[in-house]
């Protein structure tokens, strides 16, 4: 019995953070269940950052690194660039044709999104923002995606993406499967001042930082406002540093949480325990990352055999979508 499609990617905007790490875990996890697509999506990452792509190349080769060091494996993964694949393009643009303007403009991340990067002194009123869920579409139709991974706030994206391959199969004939959501527990940890996590926020924790790092941004984070001395009784539940230790001491955390409140249990050494926490899933990811740049042009051998492995996909399924548009 053949295993399922799985496609999902991730945009080179810079250096990973721990926020990323919880998505990356699982895509390692799902490449023993189905045959994997992990693509780097540099168009999209175009979409928000067209006036400075100085950093592409560097951020794709990082990130690509990140990935492996954390369990990716191009043995049982398809690990490629999404523009070296120009099929991406082709189906978009068929897409664009058939795609009612409506549809995109109701997408509800959208003017969240345009408002967020306003904010951030953006001004995103494209063709290419407004259609980066139907180039998301196009991304994952290519490959016949059974399964997407994704968060929660991404599910009304592959809702428009089973909307256009159900248009498509009713204009022309069924060539497009309609891709489930795999929506696994990933935790939203917060930056270290309680916002999202974000490298535009400087709020972030890198992925495999070293140890004095870790501590900094660590030793920076927000407790409890209300808790002036040792002694003074905690309130767990409004300090992100016992949110953070939900997920890395989980099997301490009942002990933290009454020595907080009772207040036999410093911010201080509370800190301390975190950054060790950390550093233990940290370091490994560290050693794994120095591993593979001990070789170099190892990244872009991957890239350029995973290039060559999806653009045979893309092709075959290209040719049946030519077929029923132009009637060849």
């Amino acid at each position: 019995m053949s295993k399922g499609i799985i496609v999902s990617g991730m945009r080179p905007t810079g250096k990973l953070h721990l926020g990323h790490l919880y998505v990356l875990e699982n895509w390692a996890r799902l490449q023993s269940e189905y045959d994997c697509y992990y693509f780097v999506a540099d168009w999209h990452a175009l979409s928000t950052s067209f006036e400075d792509n100085s950093s592409m190349r560097k951020n794709i080769r990082e990130m690509v690194t990140d990935w492996l060091a954390v369990g990716l494996d191009p043995e049982k993964s398809v690990i490629f660039v999404q523009s070296d694949i120009l099929e991406h393009a082709e189906l978009h643009l068929i897409f664009s044709m058939i795609t009612p303007l409506s549809w995109l403009e109701r997408v509800p991340t959208f003017k969240d999104q345009v408002q967020q990067l306003k904010e951030q002194g953006k001004d995103i009123n494209t063709y290419g923002f407004l259609g980066y869920p139907l180039l998301q579409a196009a991304d994952i139709l290519l490959y016949k995606a059974d399964a997407v991974p994704v968060g929660e706030d991404q599910l009304p994206h592959l809702e428009l993406c089973r909307e256009v391959a159900r248009r498509f199969n009713y204009l022309y004939r069924p060539v497009f499967p309609e891709p489930q959501g795999l929506v696994a527990r990933v935790p939203l940890l917060p930056g270290i001042d309680g916002r999202k996590m974000s490298k535009s926020y400087h709020n972030d924790i890198a992925l495999g930082a070293e140890p004095d790092l870790i501590k900094e941004r660590v030793n920076a984070m927000i407790t409890d406002p209300a808790r002036i001395r040792k002694t003074d009784p905690g309130h767990p539940e409004v300090c992100i540093v016992h949110e953070y230790h939900s997920i890395y001491a989980a099997d301490k955390l009942a002990g933290l949480e009454d020595e907080c409140r009772g207040g036999r249990t410093g911010c201080v050494a509370c800190k301390k325990l975190l950054a060790a926490s950390i550093e233990e899933v940290m370091a490994p990811i560290r050693e794994r990352r120095a591993e593979i740049l001990k070789r170099p042009g190892y990244v872009d051998e991957i890239l350029a055999e995973g290039a060559r492995k999806a653009k045979a996909k893309a092709v075959e399924t290209m040719k049946e979508v030519r077929e029923v548009v132009f009637n060849e």
